[in-house]
């Protein structure tokens, strides 16, 4: 039944469909409904950044950006969730179309921006979700806010999120915010994660638990850029990163229908690309620190190369959109 649903689903316009799945799932996670869409979870335990996870599969930021369908996922079988992007204010993000599938390369090129409801309205949905699973939430800066003031945003996100997370995801590597790549380099970089570490240490003592952080990274890096940036998180002591968010490349897609869309391409043409930014960040870290793969992992083998690559974790999106949650129990399953 899921499965003929989904196909239906892929014959919409990409971002209605994901609307209507949305609020589908928001409306039946706590109904007799969500048989449709479970999943048996696969019990695999490891412990990452100092966080038992139930299996090493997660669903990646974006697709439930304001925290409406945590308990729908869940049931899916996932080993954690990641909400978000959230940004202090609510925001429309960039104008519509904003969204395009390539089916023929199992693609989706995004250029949404950060919409989401604001930090205030994820923090109730999370109250309310009965989820007590691991838990990331990705945060981001708002599209007006500049970049010298980018720290206040990320600190207010992280002030309001962290008594509920498990993990904290900051984003600093959307290719649709203006500026944001700019913060994950050099001193825009070291300031931001001495900032973050700061109120960490505070919040921890206030809230009695230690909430990682981790940091996700784009895959548009050349070798000296993986370097610097690995510097700055052995320096600066970050929890964890997530290696990747979506590439700029249109190299794999050329020549294909939406191929020249502005914004993040993400799907199976990704694989190689973020594992080798994988493998290469790991041999900087000399593995020290803790990466989540995620980027065109769209079966068992794909994840089971980014661990071998050096991840510890990996999450899925785009494939998940196209094969479903079959997906995540086939991996889970397997590795």
């Amino acid at each position: 039944m899921s499965s003929i649903v989904q196909k239906l689903l892929l014959k919409c316009e990409p971002e209605a469909s994901h609307d209507l799945t949305m609020k589908w799932l928001n409306r039946t996670q706590h109904t007799p409904l969500k048989w449709l869409y479970s999943k048996e979870t696969i019990h695999k335990p490891l412990t990452v950044a100092g966080i038992e996870f139930t299996n090493p599969v997660g669903l990646a930021a974006g697709l439930d950006k304001n925290g409406d369908c945590i308990d729908a996922f869940a049931a899916m079988g996932f080993g954690s969730i990641e909400i978000g992007t959230v940004t202090p204010r609510p925001q429309p993000g960039n104008p519509k179309p904003r969204l395009f599938r390539i089916e023929d390369k199992q693609a989706i090129i995004n250029r949404m921006g950060f919409n989401n409801k604001g930090v205030d309205y994820l923090v109730e949905k999370v109250k309310k979700a009965h989820y007590k699973g691991v838990l990331g939430i990705n945060i981001g800066k708002n599209k007006d806010t500049d970049d010298q003031h980018a720290i206040d945003d990320y600190l207010l996100c992280l002030n309001k999120v962290y008594p509920y997370a498990s993990y904290v995801t900051v984003n600093i590597s959307s290719p649709n915010t203006p500026g944001l790549r700019n913060l994950q380099y050099g001193e825009a970089l070291d300031g931001l994660l001495l900032g973050l570490k700061g109120a960490q240490e505070k919040l921890c003592q206030t809230h009695g638990r230690y909430v990682p952080l981790f940091i996700k990274i784009a895959p548009d890096l050349d070798d000296e850029q993986i370097s610097s940036i690995a510097a700055s998180l052995l320096s600066s002591k970050m929890d964890g990163v997530i290696a990747t968010n979506t590439t700029l490349s249109r190299e794999a897609v050329q020549g294909l229908p939406h191929a020249n869309e502005a914004g993040g391409l993400s799907g199976a043409v990704m694989t190689q690309m973020s594992l080798e930014v994988t493998r290469k960040l790991s041999a900087a870290l000399e593995r020290s620190i803790p990466i989540i793969g995620v980027g065109g992992i769209d079966s068992p083998k794909a994840a089971q190369q980014r661990l071998e690559a050096g991840a510890s974790l990996v999450q899925v999106y785009s494939a998940f959109i196209y094969q479903g949650p079959e997906l995540v129990h086939q991996i889970a399953k397997a590795i």
